[in-house]
């Protein structure tokens, strides 16, 4: 793997980032040296930002080497002609960025301890404090702080947004609410979760060439990676073969859809449809029969028996049609929680199962950890943070700490989980967990979740069949999904982005990328 792609999906924590740079200064790296190198990098970031016009410019310095990259920042705009002001509110400074700021001093720049000397700044950067925080902002940082998100300013956060903690993204008590975020040399965890990602605006990765031998020896038994574009098109069932047939490529069956959640069942076999899956049947209560083969005339259509209410009440497959024939089954988009026997037969099986909606509502009721513990198949589980609650409550704070939570779950359950939101995490029973960095809120819209469902499972159903392993084929799900919903909110903006529509988006991912 290229040096590049190997930066841009490594996570790191605090502590790890701590023992990788403890690596470097050991082998040599002289500190002074490294400050100035990464300030150089952060500095030609920010006049990229700015585009390069004369501002003024409001330096907030803490008494770290955070605070001594800013002060190098600050002496290097205000020698190419912007106007800097420095905001120092901390009497005691490291050596090294004590002797920064000695020099910026003697350039003539402005240092006060009053965060109002800043109010008539363009643009913010903020150096108060790097990685690895984990106490609650006192005073008069906490107010400062306050102060500056009240001015709503441009500002760049180097390495991580102060008030932030690196590992788990929670507000220590206030932090600042960035416009770009310049992380240093790899990405921290805490730019990953949920709830730091209205304080990080856009982020971006400063490498500033630290060796991989240094990386690889501390995350060693590292199991946390960003999903990258890279990694995403990797697990691409492409191309195919010259010499191929359509069960080669994958026969999927989708069991969905009821009288009352009809677009459900449509949804998931359009996203079925934009995986390239070989082959589609669709099991819905023969109600439903006539709509979805208007909407999917490739797909095989089985119509069900149904109860009095319109869904699934027998799981009848064509002639000749076991349900261990499939490459890959996917049940629960809409099939309400009538269809518990279905889910019950469908888990007896021996097939890969992905498991969604109402199919994880039953499982709940089932006792999601044991009946996962039975199945001999792999199974991967699509909840968002509601349906996760529901299906592993003895699992603290799923909200908070998404990581945890699912790598937790992953591993008692034995089943791959995908917990969706703003940042989809998903985990392996080994451990592993891959995070999807990029996404949109268009994506928080009825429907989405089908889509998502569809996508995955055909694409598993062609993965198995190349012995493509599953939780990659999940990952590149996940980002394939996302994408389409960003390019949908580019186009239509992100009011514009309804579940049908995003199926629209799901080729023209794969066509840009690809070709």
């Amino acid at each position: 793997m290229q040096r590049q792609q190997y930066i841009s999906q490594t996570i790191v924590t605090a502590a790890q980032m701590r023992e990788i740079e403890a690596r470097i200064f050991a082998a040599g790296m002289p500190v002074p040296a490294l400050m100035e190198k990464v300030a150089g990098l952060i500095t030609h970031k920010i006049n990229q930002i700015i585009k390069n016009k004369h501002n003024q410019i409001g330096i907030l310095v803490g008494s770290g080497h955070n605070g001594g990259d800013a002060l190098v920042v600050a002496r290097e705009l205000f020698l190419q002609g912007h106007k800097i002001t420095i905001y120092s509110p901390f009497e005691k400074l490291k050596e090294l960025t004590s002797q920064h700021q000695q020099y910026v001093q003697s350039l003539g720049i402005n240092i006060s301890n009053s965060i109002n000397t800043l109010q008539n700044s363009d643009y913010l950067i903020d150096g108060l404090f790097g990685f690895g925080l984990e106490r609650n902002l006192t005073e008069p940082i906490a107010s400062a702080i306050n102060t500056i998100n009240e001015w709503s300013k441009p500002t760049i956060s180097i390495d991580i947004p102060s008030g932030l903690h690196t590992d788990t993204g929670e507000v220590l008590g206030t932090a600042i609410r960035a416009t770009h975020t310049l992380c240093l040399g790899l990405w921290k965890l805490g730019l990953l979760q949920d709830r730091a990602l209205e304080y990080i605006g856009t982020s971006e990765l400063i490498d500033f060439d630290i060796p991989r031998a240094d990386i690889e020896a501390v995350l060693s038994d590292t199991k946390i990676h960003r999903i990258t574009k890279h990694t995403a098109l990797s697990a691409l069932p492409l191309p195919r073969p010259a010499v191929t047939h359509k069960y080669k490529e994958g026969h999927l069956l989708l069991i969905c859809g009821s009288q009352r959640y009809a677009g459900g069942a449509i949804l998931t076999g359009l996203g079925a449809r934009a995986s390239g899956v070989g082959m589609l049947s669709i099991a819905v209560p023969e109600y439903l029969k006539p709509l979805l083969v208007a909407q999917l005339p490739e797909a095989l259509i089985i119509g069900c028996p149904e109860t009095e209410t319109g869904t699934i009440a027998q799981l009848k497959l064509p002639a000749n049609t076991r349900l261990d024939s499939f490459s890959t089954i996917a049940i629960g988009p809409g099939i309400t929680t009538e269809a518990a026997p279905i889910v019950e037969q469908v888990l007896e099986n021996t097939d890969p199962l992905v498991i969604d909606a109402d199919g994880l509502n039953i499982l709940a009721t089932m006792g999601a950890v044991k009946t996962l513990q039975k199945r001999k198949a792999p199974t991967v589980l699509t909840p968002h943070t509601g349906e996760f609650k529901r299906l592993f409550p003895d699992i603290p704070d799923a909200q908070n700490n998404r990581i945890e939570a699912v790598q937790t779950a992953a591993k008692q359950s034995g089943a791959i989980i995908l917990l969706k939101g703003a940042r989809t995490a998903i985990a392996n029973p080994q451990g592993n967990i891959w995070i999807n960095p990029d996404s949109t809120p268009a994506l928080a819209r009825g429907g989405s979740g089908d889509v998502l469902t569809g996508l995955l499972a055909g694409l598993l159903a062609q993965g198995i069949n190349k012995s493509t392993p599953i939780e990659q084929t999940v990952a590149t799900a996940a980002w394939w999904h996302a994408q389409a919903g960003i390019i949908g909110a580019e186009e239509r903006t992100e009011l514009g982005v309804d579940a049908h529509t995003l199926t629209h988006y799901l080729p023209l991912v794969i066509s840009t990328s690809v070709l």
